[in-house]
């Protein structure tokens, strides 16, 4: 309970420290594009309320990493337009359906165009912040994503995914290293865990 309304507070606290100006799509489509190699942390804020916490790795295009932290300790990989669920806890093989399925693929994609016709929903600020929410003008039923800008730098804040059965996640992010060199192990299915990929 306590982790929670730390989040809660995080969430609600944050923003009014961020001094903002409403970014245009065209500044966020070419944030996203510059956006190459990250390597940070995050808490996900489940839809049930519960919290998971881990490292997160993304080298686009195409290319993410969730490590979840003990005891979760899951691994969700997304490569080669695929995305895999390692769960460390069942004999069974990873779960895996198309990236283009789910809304990460409109982060990860080789050329973000937010002004693609249909694609984002809802372009607002909040007094600190820019939030876009988008959602694949091919695929709608596949759900969409809520993304937070902050500027000065523009930065990738926060982003909630929202699924066609009405449930959502939320994933803050830490401070983002923007310029690591990325192992291309980290992408790899047989790498399945390990925190030594730091």
């Amino acid at each position: 309970m306590k982790q929670i309304a730390l989040a809660l507070a995080f969430c609600l606290a944050a923003p009014a420290a961020w001094a903002a100006d409403k970014l245009a799509l065209s500044q966020i489509s070419d944030y996203l594009n510059g956006l190459k190699a990250v390597e940070t942390t995050f808490t996900q804020v489940n839809d049930d309320g519960s919290l998971s916490t881990g490292k997160l790795w993304l080298q686009r295009p195409g290319k993410m990493r969730f490590e979840y932290d003990p005891p979760n300790s899951a691994v969700v990989l997304a490569n080669t337009g695929t995305v895999k669920i390692f769960d460390p806890k069942s004999n069974q093989p990873p779960e895996q359906y198309p990236l283009k399925r789910t809304p990460l693929s409109l982060v990860l994609a080789r050329n973000v165009n937010l002004g693609q016709a249909n694609m984002v929903v809802g372009h607002d600020f909040d007094g600190t912040a820019t939030v876009v929410t988008a959602q694949d003008p091919k695929n709608p039923e596949t759900g969409r994503i809520e993304l937070m800008f902050t500027d000065n730098p523009i930065e990738l804040r926060k982003w909630v995914i929202h699924d066609n059965a009405g449930s959502q996640t939320t994933v803050l992010l830490g401070q983002l290293n923007t310029g690591p060199n990325l192992s291309r192990d980290l992408f790899s299915s047989s790498k399945r865990s390990g925190s030594n990929n730091r």
